[in-house]
């Protein structure tokens, strides 16, 4: 070989190797920047209906509008009225305040999807929305609690019903609701930023949930699930059994009243209560069972279920409260009357 040659291949060697610490170097900042920079993630609609997400976008503008209507309805009928200025209707504020914040929160990204195909997301906005969503969904499952209580207080014991369940008591459970949900969600963010995201970035929804981002991690995140699955076992699991007990309790209050009149009467009372807690605790027993054992189920099947679960107690809870409340049904009438 002659020093052309030579020279050629010296340089060419040395170019290789210059190109490879270069890619080395490169991977090297891509896996740090995967690892701490967080890479946006992307939102999911219904997959293979891209060009309807206009046309599906109209669906959920209702079914938002219904629930924001009606939900902000209810809080200024409760606000106006006073004598709609007792527990019970205190509780089904707070209740209506939780459903406008989970609609608040979720509604942003959905219709930056439907209608703009925007699927991007940073990784903190998605960390804040789903703080946000789980805050407020905890709130609405401590506040149907609450709501039983009120029930079993009110049937129970009804001389001493506004003596137990004073304002400044039900001011107290509300501040102790909502730092409740705060603090068993707050390290939920904090986990995520320590594991290590890879390639994966596509969520399941148009709206971020703690399982669904860490399903993409591509680090061990064990200690996520077991966070997640207490997180789930002392709030929901434990709201629904004294849920549960609280109306056994109220049952057989009801069946030792005499009166058959009255023991409708006292049922009346807790049927739009029941409802609310229906129309939560089934949509999110669904989601659950959906999600462990419907592997083979197909993925919009999963997708439905999921905007089931956020959407039908904000836009079914004040339909039913106006349907099923006399008071409130005559006092929405009321107002309309004098405007």
């Amino acid at each position: 070989m002659g020093l052309p040659g030579f020279l050629h291949f010296h340089f060419a060697k040395e170019l290789t190797h210059e190109n490879s610490i270069t890619w080395t170097s490169s991977c090297l900042r891509m896996d740090s920047f995967n690892n701490s920079g967080f890479r946006p993630l992307l939102l999911t609609g219904f997959p293979g209906l891209e060009a309807s997400h206009p046309q599906i976008s109209v669906l959920f503008c209702v079914l938002y509008l219904i629930a924001f209507v009606g939900n902000s309805l209810i809080l200024v009928v409760i606000w106006k009225e006073q004598s709609l200025h007792e527990p019970m209707y205190f509780f089904l504020s707070m209740l209506a305040a939780s459903d406008l914040g989970l609609c608040a929160t979720t509604l942003p990204t959905l219709l930056k999807l439907f209608w703009l195909n925007a699927r991007q997301i940073p990784f903190d906005s998605c960390l804040v929305q789903m703080f946000f969503i789980h805050v407020f969904s905890l709130m609405e499952s401590g506040i149907l609690l609450t709501m039983a209580f009120d029930r079993y207080i009110a049937i129970s014991s009804p001389l001493h019903y506004t003596t137990i369940l004073t304002n400044a008591t039900i001011v107290k459970i509300g501040f102790g609701l909502m730092l409740r949900a705060t603090a068993v969600i707050l390290p939920g963010p904090f986990l995520i930023k320590r594991l290590k995201f890879c390639k994966a970035n596509v969520l399941s929804h148009s709206y971020c949930l703690h399982p669904d981002i860490i399903k993409l991690s591509c680090s061990d995140h064990r200690i996520n699930s077991i966070y997640g699955l207490i997180i789930i076992l002392i709030t929901f699991g434990l709201d629904s059994v004294l849920i549960l007990l609280s109306y056994l309790r109220i049952l057989i209050t009801v069946l030792g009243i005499a009166s058959h009149k009255e023991q409708l009467k006292a049922f009346n009372t807790c049927v739009s209560h029941i409802c609310a807690v229906l129309l939560v605790y089934i949509p999110m027993l669904g989601v659950s069972i959906i999600h462990r054992f419907g592997k083979h189920v197909p993925p919009v099947v999963h997708i439905i279920m999921g905007y089931v679960y956020l959407l039908v107690p904000p836009v079914l809870n004040p339909i039913v409260y106006c349907i099923k409340t006399r008071e409130i049904r005559t006092c929405i009438f009321r107002l309309c009357q004098k405007k």
